[in-house]
């Protein structure tokens, strides 16, 4: 999941080599926190949050198959 969230937010962005994303895992669940630089943000979120909303989509559907919740952050 961690690699699949890197792999959409460096398609998405100008500057890939800005993108991490750090994993802390919890008792049931793992929290994703996606970095980006500071002009690329509107790119990962998008009108009204619809790519960040599509992103989050996407890795929960993907935590599925493995059986666990996943949370997606997008922070600064």
């Amino acid at each position: 999941m961690r690699d699949l969230l890197e792999i959409l937010a460096k398609n998405l962005v100008e500057n890939p080599g800005a993108v991490s994303v750090t994993e802390t895992k919890g008792d049931s669940s793992i929290v994703l926190e996606l970095k980006v630089a500071p002009e690329d943000m509107g790119k990962v979120i998008g009108k009204q949050g619809r790519i960040a909303k599509a992103i989050r989509t996407l890795v929960k559907a993907a935590a599925i198959h493995e059986d666990k919740r996943v949370t997606v952050e997008i922070v600064q």
